[in-house]
C-alpha cells in the first residue's frame, strides 16, 4: 500500500500509511489527516483506494489541491507525486511499487475522442520492452477508436472518462477483475449492471463504459 510523507519548508512533519478506503484530509480536528493552519480548509480533500489506486478528490476547498503544480479536482496518485495544500507538501510513496506500473487513463479531448468524450491516449496500445508474455487486452468496440487495443500490461488500468464515469481492470494471480471507480451510473458486463463491488472478466466478456463498447480479450 502507500503511504504520505507530510511537510512544511522541507520538514517532515508527519508519516501516514493509507489503510482505509477512504481517508480525510484536513483542518478540523475530525479529519484522518489533520493540518492546522487556515490555508487549510475544514474538509479539504478525501483520498479513495480502490484496489492498487489512490484517487485524491478535492472538496471544493477555498485554495485548492494541487498535484507537481498544477490544481486538480480529482486525479489518480501517482509514486512520488506531490501533492500540495496550502504551504505544505505530501508525497505519495507505494511502498512497494516493484510490480505496480502507473496506471493508464483514457482521457477525453484526445484526437480519437468520440462524440461521448471517450478517448484514448497518444500510446493506447503500445507494449513495454520488458513484456513477456501476451497479457490480455481491451478492444473498443465503437466510437472513432474502434479497433484499437490496449494491453493489460500493468496491474491496475483505468479506463473511462474522469468526472463521467471511470473503472478498473486490476490483474490478479487468479484473473482480471472489473470495479467501478466513480461515477453514478454503473458500467454493464454483458449488458448487465455491475451490483457488486468487482466481477471477474472472461474472454469475450463485452464492456459498456462512458458510451463506450469494450471486449476484453484473453487468449
Amino acid at each position: 500500500m502507500g503511504k504520505l510523507v507530510v511537510s512544511l519548508d522541507g520538514v517532515v512533519i508527519k508519516d501516514v500509511q493509507i489503510t482505509k478506503d477512504k481517508t480525510t484530509l484536513g483542518r478540523r480536528p475530525y479529519n484522518d489527516i489533520v493540518i492546522d493552519n487556515l490555508a487549510v480548509s475544514g474538509e479539504h480533500a478525501v483520498l479513495q483506494m480502490v484496489g492498487a489506486d489512490v484517487f485524491i478528490e478535492d472538496l471544493n476547498s477555498t485554495n485548492g489541491t494541487y498535484i507537481n503544480g498544477k490544481a486538480i479536482k480529482k486525479q489518480l496518485l501517482a509514486n512520488n507525486d506531490i501533492v500540495e495544500i496550502g504551504k505544505y507538501k505530501i508525497k505519495f510513496l507505494l511502498e512497494d511499487n516493484g510490480d505496480y506500473e502507473k496506471t493508464m487513463i483514457l482521457k477525453p479531448g484526445t484526437a480519437t475522442a468520440t462524440n461521448s468524450g471517450f478517448g484514448l491516449p497518444s500510446n493506447f496500445g503500445a507494449l513495454p520492452p520488458a513484456a513477456a508474455s501476451l497479457p490480455a487486452a481491451i478492444k473498443v468496440l465503437t466510437g472513432a477508436a474502434a479497433g484499437r487495443e490496449v494491453s493489460l500490461t500493468k496491474v491496475v488500468t483505468t479506463v473511462g472518462k474522469p468526472g463521467v464515469q471511470v473503472a478498473s481492470i486490476t490483474k490478479r494471480p487468479s484473473g482480471y477483475v472489473f470495479a467501478h471507480v466513480e461515477g453514478a451510473a454503473r458500467p454493464t458486463v454483458n449488458g448487465v449492471p455491475l451490483t457488486g463491488e468487482s466481477i471477474a472478466l472472461k474472454d469475450g466478456d463485452v464492456i459498456e463504459l462512458a458510451g463506450t463498447q469494450m471486449q476484453f480479450v484473453h487468449s
